[in-house]
């Protein structure tokens, strides 16, 4: 039983001396392009090499399927180690010595109760799946059930499937007789205590399910009771404890992960003898829920291994409206998603019992949908020439298109859902547009108010010089863009692209003093961009950029000069770890055949300064044009002259302060 941890100096010793082209080229073969190293991805199959590794910045980034990361996150990705196991792995590599530090005794005590409770539940699987094929009834009622279902003695052994004798306490007399606690008992669920100091086995009479980790160790259980009593629940599971809770797993996992892997694919189902036949059948990547409603738990988990989930569902009404319910939160994780529906009263196990292997195979690839094309057929069948129904369905569609992150994908979705509604593809994109904002703006804790302006009312009305200057300093705030067709968009990335790539180089900053003196200042990209922005109140559209620029913003006000872009690489949210990743992958270098010829090219960091100028004022514009633009809109629905002047004085204002940014924007760049 191991009492010490690695310590947070051996963890920084062992990062420090990890070098990543080193670490992945022992898995994949890598050629230096630029100052980058390129290679065919290791986590799907592809013949044209997208895998970039970046030494300089200790990161990989795929452009084919997205996975990046660290090295740390390579290992625990491509070998499927946990972090300390992969922090070993680099440990020895680099002829680290692990130093590692003594529990405190509330620790070892955590450790000492987690450990007894993952032992007595893997003697609980063993003991069960023994009786299965050891004892006269465990054969007779246990084992003749999972014959009877069409499973093999293979397949029953790959799950470790068992038979919990329909005795009041056999299992419970049989653990205590081998050592173990009436604490961890319970705690696992294995066994219920009552209050009178009465006990019995949980499982008793139910044929086992066992729940296994990632890296197979057994978690819980899931118990099917074999009686018809109606008064009895059909399935019971193991109560959530130190090493199980069932939102966080998913059934199948253990046996399905490296299937999932090899065929970048992952099939989603409801029952645990649904992922067992489909195993059978020779579909090995197949899981399920563990008795509770899909969670975002559970996506993330299964995002590890893919992005490409198909969900199948009974082909009844009901499969159908679970169907809907359980795939919002896999477009949110930006899966890819597909179904397929079953004949009405088949699932997969009752199909692949009646046709077998073959025919189930060729049923899942045949009978595949996209599942928003998918849902808008469905929809629009219901419709039948009813506009409150149908105006119902354009907002169910839009609510589901708004879900997927990425923007390509959201535009040929209102393209084809447009067609297929029979409404203007503009109608399907202002929906969306409405949708997107309204989202943006709760992510952001801001309610939008439809009376809210921009321009506090009487600024700029006389169009004076001096209140142009005040709104150069303080223009517009939190304009409202459509999200999917902001034009703002990658100046947003461009800005967020400084500041993780060079927002700790240091920039000299020009400026005027008090008494008219010229005054030169050394800044940090990153405090002058956050300066900038913040001093003028603007927004980014985009929640991930928002989200990096207000770390950013939090690190610079408590003080913090050299922002550590790693905690990004390695946050927890994956949009940002992944934006992040892309945004620092740089191949950019110049030529040799430039210093031969005796031509000098500025190199990147060079241009820092004139890029961070150049990027501020390009922002600034953008925002200003979608205002103008927003004027533009409201004028042609207003009857009122006297609001219609408001709204042309208000536009002359921001077309001045448009012309002195171009203008100031035509001096960095010429």
């Amino acid at each position: 039983m191991h009492l010490v941890m690695i310590n947070q100096e051996t963890i920084q010793r062992i990062m420090d001396a990890t070098r990543i082209e080193e670490v992945i080229g022992e898995f994949v073969s890598l050629k230096k392009r630029g100052t980058n190293h390129i290679g065919c991805c290791p986590f799907h199959n592809e013949k044209t090499p997208s895998f970039n590794v970046s030494p300089s910045k200790g990161i990989y980034k795929c452009f084919g399927c997205g996975e990046s990361g660290n090295a740390v996150g390579f290992l625990m990705k491509h070998e499927h180690y946990t972090y300390p196991e992969a922090l070993r792995w680099l440990a020895k590599k680099y002829n680290i010595e692990v130093e590692e530090e003594k529990l405190t005794d509330e620790q070892i005590e955590r450790n000492n109760e987690r450990d007894a409770l993952f032992h007595v539940s893997e003697f609980a699987q063993k003991y069960f799946a023994s009786i299965l094929y050891d004892n006269e009834m465990g054969v007779a009622i246990g084992l003749s059930y999972f014959h009877g279902r069409g499973l093999t003695d293979k397949v029953i052994k790959d799950f470790g499937l068992g038979y919990c004798l329909e005795e009041w306490d056999n299992f419970t007399r049989h653990a205590r007789a081998n050592g173990y606690s009436d604490n961890v008992l319970q705690k696992t669920g294995l066994t219920v205590f009552k209050d009178d100091g009465k006990f019995y086995d949980r499982f008793r009479g139910r044929v086992m399910f066992p729940i296994y980790s990632v890296s197979g160790r057994v978690l819980g259980f899931s118990g099917r009771v074999l009686s018809k009593e109606k008064q009895v629940a059909k399935y019971v599971n193991s109560p959530d404890s130190e090493i199980y809770n069932k939102s966080h797993i998913l059934y199948g996992l253990y046996q399905a992960k490296n299937a999932i892997t090899r065929q970048d694919k992952c099939y989603l189902v409801e029952g645990n003898i649904d992922v067992i036949s489909m195993y059978q059948s020779g579909v090995e990547n197949t899981v399920a829920s563990c008795g509770t409603s899909l969670t975002i738990e559970q996506v993330r988990l299964m995002r590890r291994y893919t992005k490409n989930v198909t969900v199948l569902y009974d082909g009844d009404s009901a499969g159908i409206k679970a169907a809907f319910r359980a795939v919002n939160m896999l477009f949110e994780e930006g899966m890819h998603v597909r179904v397929v529906l079953f004949p009405d009263g088949d699932d997969p196990d009752s199909y692949a019992q009646k046709y077998g292997s073959t025919q189930l195979q060729e049923y899942l690839r045949d009978n595949e949908s996209n599942f928003i094309l998918f849902k808008t057929k469905i929809l629009a069948a219901d419709i039948k020439g009813d506009p409150i129904r149908k105006a119902e369905v354009l907002g169910d569609i839009v609510r589901t298109i708004a879900l997927v992150p990425d923007l390509m994908e959201r535009t040929e979705y209102v393209t084809q859902c447009a067609s297929l509604l029979r409404v203007p593809e503009e109608t399907l994109q202002n929906e969306l547009a409405k949708t997107l904002n309204r989202k943006l703006y709760e992510s952001l804790n801001h309610k939008p108010d439809e009376n809210d302006k921009d321009i506090k009312e009487g600024d700029a009305q006389d169009g004076q010089q001096g209140e142009v200057q005040e709104q150069v300093q303080q223009p517009v705030q939190n304009p409202v863009v459509p999200f999917a067709i902001n034009p703002a968009q990658s100046q947003e990335r461009k800005i967020i692209s400084l500041l993780l790539n060079y927002g700790n180089e240091i920039i000299e900053v020009v400026s005027q003093g008090e008494n008219g003196q010229v005054v030169k200042e050394n800044y940090t990209v990153a405090q002058v961009v956050v300066g900038d922005l913040l001093g003028d109140q603007l927004t980014f559209v985009d929640p991930v950029c928002q989200e990096i620029f207000n770390k950013y913003a939090e690190c610079i006000n408590n003080g913090v000069v050299n922002i550590d872009t790693q905690m990004f690489v390695t946050s927890e949210n994956e949009h940002i770890r992944d934006f992040a990743v892309s945004m620092m992958i740089d191949d950019y270098h110049v030529s040799d055949k430039w210093q031969e010829k005796h031509i000098y090219v500025p190199t990147r960091q060079e241009r820092v300064r004139t890029d961070v100028e150049e990027s501020l004022l390009t922002f600034k514009l953008k925002k200003l044009d979608i205002k103008i633009d927003d004027i533009d809109r409201q004028f042609s629905y207003l009857a009122d002259d006297e609001e219609r002047l408001m709204l042309i004085s208000q536009k002359m204002a921001l077309i001045k302060i448009r012309q002195q940014l171009g203008a100031a924007l035509n001096r960095v760049i010429s």
